[in-house]
């Protein structure tokens, strides 16, 4: 695993490209780093305000990464017109590159310190949707049901884990916790983390799902009696149904 020393080396080559490049307007740390939260595990997070066509930088950026600094691999994600390349290098060092137009430099969060150029005022970044995460719930808790009649265990084991992540992203949703990737998992009440223990599944067998699924949907239910009360009489009953009610094929 890299150091620490190899980790902010690797920062200060990145500042010093990106102030060197005549296609970069301005760079910014993201994620942790930039509000001074980060530690020895933390990855790193820059932001490059790209002039002109993206595709360009892009492609010069990668070549350097892959033949000056040894990555490994890279994909992107999309967001809007940036795109975010993550690398892998050597020592599991991960960097998180996003190339924005000019037009899009500027913090959608509050974790965001510019280092040079002029960052722009920006929509934040909506927070996860209640009502979304409400239909996901019992979405998730119904089909883990019909895998369990199916007899198709790992599916059931998948469809019980998303369910207990989408009732911790609505948890910390309600306490204002970061609710994006169980980031706020760990700032959860002691009594709701103990009940999201029961939630795991210890072994596949139809019993043990269906025990693990019955506890899943205790800890939805009385998360909905929280968050939205005024859904949790019409969604309790009938998810109290998946979870009392045998599965014909569990053994």
């Amino acid at each position: 695993m890299f150091t620490t020393g190899e980790r902010d080396h690797l920062r200060e080559r990145l500042l010093k490209r990106a102030e060197a490049d005549d296609s970069i307007a301005g760079t910014a740390f993201t994620g942790s780093h930039a509000v001074g939260e980060g530690d020895r595990w933390s990855d790193t997070d820059l932001v490059l305000a790209v002039r002109g066509d993206l595709a360009p930088t892009l492609e010069r950026w990668t070549g350097w990464l892959y033949d000056d600094l040894g990555a490994r691999h890279h994909w992107d994600l999309r967001v809007g017109a940036a795109v975010i390349r993550v690398f892998l290098l050597p020592g599991w060092l991960e960097i998180d590159l996003t190339f924005a137009p000019e037009a899009e430099f500027g913090p959608r969060g509050p974790q965001w310190r510019t280092v040079f150029g002029r960052p722009r005022p920006l929509e934040p970044f909506p927070p996860p949707d209640g009502d979304t995460l409400v239909g996901l719930l019992w979405h998730h808790a119904l089909h883990a049901r019909v895998c369990l009649e199916r007899a198709r265990w790992w599916q059931a084991q998948h469809w019980i884990s998303a369910l207990r992540d989408h009732v911790i992203t609505l948890a910390c949703l309600r306490l204002g916790h970061p609710a994006a990737h169980a980031k706020g998992a760990h700032l959860l009440p002691d009594d709701l983390s103990t009940a999201l223990e029961a939630t795991l599944v210890r072994w596949l067998t139809g019993a043990e799902l269906h025990r693990a699924l019955g506890a899943t949907i205790d800890v939805v239910t009385a998360e909905l009696e929280r968050s939205r009360p005024e859904l949790a009489p019409r969604l309790a009953p009938m998810l109290a149904e998946l979870a009392n009610t045998p599965p014909g094929k569990c053994r």
